[in-house]
């Protein structure tokens, strides 16, 4: 059997390798100050708003946030965690 190029559509499940929940889970939990799970999902500009507002709190504000943000991620299913954040570009919460 022969694919074609629009095989795909066929599919509504994205590429596994497409989604990045467990990683930006993990990073937002154990490096949450740093931003890297917000530069990780593309969102550059938060990740910089990210930064700053960990520097002007000593990291407090933005441990706290990166907990629950990161807790968020990994409970939600791989297919909405992907719609959500990676397909429709939800960057804050």
């Amino acid at each position: 059997m022969e694919e074609t190029k629009y095989e795909h559509w066929n599919n509504p499940q994205p590429a596994q390798e497409d989604n990045k929940k467990i990683a930006a889970g993990l990073l937002a939990i154990l490096l949450a100050p740093f931003g890297i799970h917000k530069f990780l999902l593309g969102y550059t500009t938060e990740g910089i708003i990210w930064l700053i507002i960990s520097l002007c709190t000593c990291g407090i504000v933005t441990g706290v946030l990166g907990l629950i943000e990161g807790i968020i991620y990994l409970t939600k299913s791989d297919q909405e965690f992907y719609q959500t954040y990676q397909v429709n570009k939800k960057a804050w919460f």
